[in-house]
C-alpha cells in the first residue's frame, strides 16, 4: 500500500497541537534550494538556543529545526521555523508559545479556536497557487465534514482571491516537492490562516478531501492521533510529549486508531471521512 506522510496532531493532556501532511520521504527528491523571501522588510530568523528551548519546553521534537521559506498564496514567501518535516511556526507563534509557560496537565488548553463562524476561502488566483477544479470540490467536501457535525465552530466557504480578511485560506503550492499539505496551529483563539496542499493531482477527489480535512484539523487544534508512534508511517517514533504522558479525549482510544483521519500518514485509498473517534473528539472540544 502506498503510504504518504501526514503530520497530524493527536490529543495530548486533554488538548491538541497542529501539524501537516507530507509524502513519505524515503523515495522523495532532494529538498529544493530555498528561495529568497520576496518581503525585504522581513527579518531573517535564526535558530537560537532560546528558540530551540521554547520548542523543547512545549514538548516538540527539536532534533531537526530548520528555517524555511513558506509560500503564501500570492507567491511571496515568509521565513518560518520548521520541525518534524512540516510543522511550521512564525516568530510570533514561537513567542506566543513562550508566554504560555509550562504545565503538566491540560497543556495548551488555550490552543483552540473560539466558538463562532470561521471564514474560509479557496484560492483561485494564478501563478500555480490557485486550486484546481478537483481541489475545489475536495475543499467543499472537507468543509461539509465539519459543518454536518453541528459544532460550536461553523465554516463559511467562498472561492476567489481576496484572502486577506479571511480566517483560513486553502491554496496550492506549486513549489513544494512531494504530496500532501502543510498548516500551522491556532493562537489567541484564532485558527491557523494558511493551508497549503501540493502534489495531489494524481490522487482521487477523496484523497484530496482527506488531506484538506486533515490540514483544517491542524488549523483548529488537532495533533496526530498516532503522535506517540507514527505507526501509520511504518515507523516507531515518538513525536514528543510522551515524557509528560498523554491523556486522550474521553471516549476515544488511547492506543493506535488505524482509521483516524488525523493519522500521521495517509494512503491512496483513504476516503476523506472522519471515523467515530474523530467525531467524538471534535464534539468534545467544540
Amino acid at each position: 500500500m502506498n503510504t504518504l506522510r501526514l503530520l497530524t496532531f493527536g490529543l495530548v493532556s486533554g488538548i491538541l497541537f497542529v501539524s501537516c501532511e507530507a509524502e513519505n520521504l524515503e523515495n522523495a527528491p532532494e529538498t529544493q534550494e530555498q528561495i529568497t523571501s520576496e518581503n525585504p522588510n522581513q527579518e531573517d530568523l535564526e535558530i537560537t538556543d532560546e528558540v530551540v528551548g521554547i520548542l523543547k519546553d512545549n514538548y516538540f521534537n527539536v532534533n531537526d529545526v530548520q528555517v524555511v521559506d513558506f509560500y503564501l498564496p500570492d507567491g511571496t514567501t515568509e521565513k518560518r521555523y520548521q520541525i518534524e518535516d512540516d510543522i511550521t511556526f512564525t516568530a510570533e507563534h514561537v513567542q506566543w508559545l513562550k508566554q504560555l509557560g509550562k504545565s503538566t496537565r491540560n497543556y495548551h488548553t488555550n490552543n483552540l479556536v473560539s466558538p463562532g463562524t470561521l471564514t474560509i476561502i479557496g484560492y483561485t488566483g494564478g501563478g500555480g497557487f490557485g486550486l484546481s477544479s478537483k481541489e475545489r470540490t475536495a475543499l467543499q467536501w472537507a468543509v461539509n465534514n465539519y459543518n454536518r457535525l453541528n459544532l460550536t465552530i461553523t465554516m463559511s466557504l467562498t472561492f476567489g482571491t481576496a484572502f486577506q480578511d479571511k480566517d483560513m485560506v486553502v491554496y496550492h503550492n506549486p513549489n513544494q516537492t512531494g504530496s500532501g499539505g502543510s498548516a500551522g496551529f491556532p493562537s489567541n483563539g484564532n485558527p491557523n490562516k494558511f493551508i497549503q496542499i501540493y502534489g495531489l493531482d494524481n490522487f482521487s477527489t477523496n484523497v484530496n478531501e482527506h488531506v484538506i480535512t486533515h490540514e483544517i484539523g491542524h488549523s483548529v487544534g488537532f495533533r496526530h492521533t498516532d503522535w506517540f508512534s507514527r505507526q501509520s508511517c511504518g515507523e516507531n517514533i515518538n513525536e514528543g510529549v510522551g515524557s509528560i504522558g498523554a491523556n486522550p479525549i474521553p471516549g476515544t482510544p488511547s492506543g493506535y486508531d488505524p482509521t483516524s483521519l488525523m493519522l500521521a500518514c495517509f494512503s491512496a485509498s483513504d476516503d476523506g471521512e472522519f471515523n467515530n473517534n474523530d467525531i467524538t473528539a471534535l464534539r468534545f472540544l467544540y
